[in-house]
């Protein structure tokens, strides 16, 4: 028979020993422009919603965050840096430049405006993967020299992973994009997820 005081210590071990807790989903947060926050989209068919959805698909849970604000260029992501990528991180994607190209802004100052958020966010422990931009080819052989090269510079000198193009494969192709031909459509922004996918995959397994 089992002593009384026994069954009492049995029950307030139940009763009061809290279970170990699930682990949460580590937290991806996207810093962008307006290809991230979804120009013309609904919320649930922005870059980072699509992203999130697409892993999930895969068998990957992943929270991913929107941390796009449209016009956005790499002066105004570095400004809100510490705002928009909270305490909760655990990786960054960093989506910035394509407004700092499309105003013809110095290619050198976008450069260390990018570096600046990298060496923040390094200096957080926070894993970073660039997604690299190109100049319109209309602004001249020079700048668009210069632009392009300012996301393979910046990968090689902090050792983060590329994608050279966020939108490759859908950049000036009508039936990706919206009538402005700057903001992908849902195929479009589905485009990217797939591209993107697998180096986001790999990139996750460095967290």
């Amino acid at each position: 028979m089992i002593n009384g005081a026994f069954h009492i210590s049995v029950l307030a071990w139940m009763l009061f020993i809290s279970p170990v807790q699930a682990k949460e989903p580590p937290v991806l947060v996207v810093l962008g422009d307006s290809l991230t926050a979804g120009a013309g989209l609904a919320a649930e068919n922005a870059f980072p919603a699509r992203l999130q959805q697409h892993l999930a698909s895969l068998g990957i849970v992943v929270k991913v965050e929107n941390a796009g604000v449209s016009g956005d260029t790499t002066a105004d992501g570095l400004a809100r840096l510490d705002w928009s990528v909270g305490a909760d991180a655990d990786a960054v994607i960093i989506e910035l430049g394509a407004n700092d190209g499309l105003r013809g802004l110095s290619p050198e100052q976008a450069y260390a405006n990018l570096e600046m958020i990298i060496q923040r966010l390094q200096q957080r422990k926070l894993p970073v993967m660039l997604a690299g931009m190109k100049a319109l080819r209309n602004l001249g052989a020079d700048y668009a020299s210069a632009f392009d090269a300012i996301y393979p510079r910046l990968a090689e000198k902090y050792d983060v992973p590329l994608y050279p193009f966020f939108l490759e494969g859908v950049a000036a192709d009508a039936k990706y994009n919206q009538p402005d031909m700057l903001h992908p459509n849902e195929a479009g922004v589905d485009m990217i997820v797939r591209s993107i996918t697998p180096q986001v995959i790999e990139f996750l397994n460095r967290i």
